[in-house]
């Protein structure tokens, strides 16, 4: 019988990523993450940390902790500072998948004897001809490939995602039948793990900020900012103007100036070529697919595919170009790269 080490966090996914492979005749231990969490927020992780355990009771396997409270703080906390603080917006999400639930929780499951690891994302993993595939979940409002683009074939040899061919509403249905406690709880919102937070008051605890100038595209001052680096391209709020009229159009961040600590703001979102990007720390989950040249990606969350050429592939980057002009391209987002429902791989914009 294959052992699996179930990332249990106390919601519905996950729960009912546990009860399948229960009844697939898996020999399942559900096992809660815990991670580094700021002590000027409030903390509900215990709370979850019932539920998971109550779940596992309910499916009568057994239940283990990990603390991954440092690889959490190094591999997504600080990069994610570290990234600000250089002008880039990264996103945690993704480093999070990386560094603890597909490195840390994997190395931990592994050194325990298990076969695999599952967890509750809405992907598909799929036996190819050269091995495994990423593939988008049937639920393609709840797809979350995009978030888990770092993955390899050494991984995917070892995880398992028991809901990839469900939709959500099948999901809570199973739990529902299940009586499992998770069955009606809502979705967890914000940064991985720690939950919902203003992005810009928890920077503040740790970068220096002062207060800056905003500019027009001319480069007149027509307001004041709270620091350049808590400011993201493409972004519409959290700015103070002098003067507003009632007929002014929005105003979108287009450009941040670090070192003079301004940003400019102008009725169009993008500054840049908007059909031209790098991509740098690149990861391909199937190195021959991306000689295909012609695919898809999407630079954002739930944003629709976006037909693109690659034009060069180099050692540490990629060059592409997309068909139509995109909008907030932003510096430190993830652009991620599909072909015919497939996640291919992906990066990090330039």
């Amino acid at each position: 019988m294959k052992k699996v080490f179930v990332g249990v966090s106390g919601g519905v996914d996950s729960s009912v990523s546990a009860s399948i492979l229960k009844d697939q005749g898996y020999d399942v231990t559900g096992v809660f993450i815990k991670v580094w969490q700021p002590d000027f927020i409030e903390c509900n992780w215990k709370d979850e940390m019932r539920d998971a355990m109550r779940v596992c009771a309910k499916l009568e396997i057994p239940f283990l902790l990990c603390d991954l409270e440092k690889e959490y703080k190094e591999g997504v906390v600080d990069y994610m500072i570290n990234e600000y603080k250089i002008g880039r917006t990264p996103n945690p999400d993704v480093m999070c998948n990386k560094e603890v639930k597909f490195k840390a929780f994997l190395a931990f499951a592994l050194e325990k004897g298990a076969d695999f690891i599952a967890t509750g994302h809405y992907a598909q993993r799929k036996e190819v001809s050269d091995g495994f595939g990423l593939f988008e979940s049937k639920d393609k409002e709840k797809d979350q490939t995009y978030f888990i683009w770092n993955l390899n074939q050494n991984i995917l040899e070892k995880v398992l995602f028991p809901i990839g061919h469900l939709e959500k509403n099948e999901v809570r249905k199973i739990a529902e039948n299940n009586k499992l406690l998770t069955y009606n709880k809502k979705d967890s919102q914000g940064l991985c793990f720690i939950g919902h937070v203003d992005m810009k008051d928890f920077l503040k605890r740790f970068i220096e900020t002062k207060n800056g100038d905003v500019l027009n595209e001319n480069g007149d001052v027509i307001g004041k900012h709270e620091g350049a680096v808590l400011y993201t391209i493409g972004e519409r709020h959290s700015f103070e103007l002098f003067q507003k009229s009632p007929d002014q159009k929005n105003l979108y961040v287009i450009n941040k100036d670090l070192n003079n600590n301004t940003i400019t703001l102008s009725p169009k979102k993008q500054n840049r070529d908007s059909k031209i990007v790098n991509i740098d720390n690149y990861n391909l989950i199937r190195d021959d697919k991306i000689e295909e040249k012609t695919l898809e990606a999407r630079i954002r969350y739930r944003q629709g595919l976006q037909n693109l050429k690659v034009l060069k592939i180099e050692e540490k980057t990629i060059k592409i170009e997309f068909e139509k002009p995109q909008e907030s391209i932003t510096s430190g987002q993830s652009l991620v790269l599909y072909k015919n429902g497939e996640c291919l791989g992906g990066g990090v914009i330039v």
